[in-house]
């Protein structure tokens, strides 16, 4: 028994659609292979973070949200200083320009990110972030939050 494309009626118009189907695949697939094709020629697009986690593990998942807002901050926290005791009701994250950062957990557990890394922030989960080092800590925070809310809540002594 034989399954080639020429058996039975209407053969000839499912071979047809085969040849489109296959043709549409490989360019596709061209496109796709040219690193997306979104950019000139030189422009080179290297990820930083591709995460659907925070970095201790939590899910990322963003709210449902009235008015979203984004909001994108530089951070400078000098040698010796802290953030100060707080958490995000929201996804947060940090790509580390300058310096190494630690971050204590409520859980006692530290997490260090050395300078050029990137994190998803924790969630409702207080923390602090701590500059250990002999120069500032920079980062870019991206905070996906919501219009007239705060960016962090910190924590009630």
């Amino acid at each position: 028994m034989s399954c080639s494309m020429s058996d039975g009626p209407g053969a000839a118009h499912k071979g047809e659609t085969m040849k489109r189907f296959v043709l549409a695949l490989l360019i596709a697939g061209i496109f796709y292979s040219q690193g997306y094709a979104q950019y000139n020629s030189g422009v080179i697009v290297e990820p930083v973070l591709k995460t659907d986690t925070t970095s201790i593990g939590q899910l990322v998942v963003y709210p449902h949200f009235q008015h979203d807002e984004v909001t994108i901050s530089k951070v400078t926290i000098p040698p010796g200083a802290s953030t100060g005791w707080h958490k995000h009701s929201f996804p947060v994250f940090a790509y580390v320009v300058q310096g190494e950062l630690s971050v204590e957990l409520e859980t006692g557990k530290t997490l260090q990110f050395p300078e050029h890394s990137c994190f998803a922030e924790v969630i409702e989960t207080f923390h602090n972030g701590k500059n250990t080092g002999n120069e500032n800590v920079v980062l870019i925070a991206f905070y996906m939050g919501e219009k007239g809310k705060p960016l962090s809540v910190p924590q009630q002594k």
